[in-house]
């Protein structure tokens, strides 16, 4: 099960003795003193970087980290300084970083390269020009190297200077990890093996109404969970207590009720809790939970997680899947005490035997951190990027490419 991707890859370039610009996406978390607390998008970018660098390339590194405001404090807070010592560490060798992405300072470290060499420039959001996709600050950075390849899937739904611009410039190809992610969804769309599930999660319908719409088309059930559940129990004429209702999206929901019949599956019961458990200053270990049928949600109680009955029908709609694409988790997992829902579909996933695609964002940051990860056949770097590819959009930094 895969989608052949139509884009040149650096497979189709020859690569020795020339400057490669590489988008790669290392906006990594961070703890409050700067230290990386999760390196999977450093770790994903790997195959790519280690291929040009055996073959001769002087490779260049361009990233974005965080929402730069253009403030001086930026330049400290917004480093890709520990960046370059993790990338130092997972490859065994220095990885200088320029002091800026264009400049003279840039010039001076990418024309002392040499072949096999990588320097990683700082982060292209400190300049307001990429998120504009500013056509000069664009050629300044394609004018860097002679040819240019995208292994940033999580920002290719983004028409930025380094995703986008620069291909006006410098002719490009994608990387290993773009190829991969591509290949994975739009195998898991276009040529699954059946039955095909498909699990959301996460807040707000509205989100994922072209996800919702691409789905329904293709998937065999299509189960719902995670606090976008409710706005669904409430547009069966549900009670749901104080729970999250994206009320905007109610007649959306009673329409894909109406004609979806039986494909979706919705919780019958839910964790509910007394209070908001997310409300800064609320003492956990006061927030009185229970257990409810989603026909008994008592008022004042908010819905967070789904309960032990609905991750028992959940993981046996998935238990015979050929194809399971999970986009948001069951709950508010980043409690231990609601995250038992979104566990147990990981461990349905992890025991499945399907080809299992975790769709990036919350849902890949909790298979990460309850420790399924390496149990999954496929989990995407990109969160918008996969919902808007799943979503059937084109992606702005793929369309650029070059074509085979």
């Amino acid at each position: 099960m895969s989608v052949k991707l139509n884009k040149k890859t650096i497979e189709d370039i020859e690569v020795r003795g020339k400057r490669v610009l590489v988008r790669v996406d290392f906006n990594v978390p961070q703890d409050k003193s700067g230290q990386i607390t999760d390196d999977r998008r450093i770790r994903a970018a790997l195959p790519t970087i280690q291929y040009l660098m055996k073959h001769g390339a002087k490779t260049i590194l361009v990233s974005h980290l965080g929402r730069p405001k253009g403030k001086p404090e930026d330049y400290e807070k917004y480093t890709l300084k520990p960046v370059a010592e993790r990338l130092s560490e997972l490859l065994g060798t220095t990885v200088e970083l320029a002091p800026d992405c264009i400049g003279p300072q840039a010039e001076a470290a990418v024309y002392a390269l040499e072949e096999g060499e990588i320097v990683l420039l700082e982060n292209v959001r400190l300049h307001p020009e990429e998120e504009k996709n500013d056509l000069d600050f664009a050629e300044k950075l394609a004018s860097l190297a002679q040819l240019y390849v995208n292994d940033a899937f999580g920002t290719a739904h983004r028409a930025h200077a380094s995703t986008e611009g620069v291909t006006k410039f410098v002719p490009g190809v994608a990387g290993y990890l773009m190829q991969k992610e591509i290949e994975y969804l739009g195998g898991a769309l276009e040529d699954p093996k059946r039955p095909f599930v498909a699990i959301l999660g996460g807040v707000k319908v509205k989100d994922k109404i072209g996800v919702i719409e691409s789905l329904l088309g293709k998937v065999d059930r299509l189960l719902i969970g995670g606090a976008m559940a409710y706005t669904f129990l409430k547009a069966q004429g549900k009670e749901i207590g104080n729970s999250i209702l994206d009320a905007d999206s109610l007649d959306f929901c009673k329409n894909v009720l109406a004609s979806a019949g039986d494909k979706i599956l919705l919780p019958t019961d839910v964790v509910v809790a007394d209070r908001n458990p997310m409300e800064p200053g609320v003492d956990l270990d006061s927030v009185q939970t229970r257990t409810v049928s989603v026909d008994a949600i008592p008022a004042g109680y908010q819905g967070v997680d789904i309960g032990p009955e609905t991750a028992k029908r959940f993981a046996e709609a998935v238990k015979g899947a050929g194809t399971v694409v999970w986009n948001g988790p069951m709950g508010i997992f980043e409690i231990d005490r609601f995250a038992v829902g979104t566990r147990a579909m990981a461990q349905a996933l992890a025991d499945s035997g399907a080809v299992t695609i975790v769709g990036g964002g919350d849902s890949a940051a909790a298979v990460e951190e309850l420790g399924f990860a390496d149990r999954m056949t496929h989990i995407s770097t990109g969160g918008g990027a996969s919902l808007e590819f799943l979503e059937g959009k084109e992606l702005p930094g793929v369309v650029a490419l070059q074509d085979k």
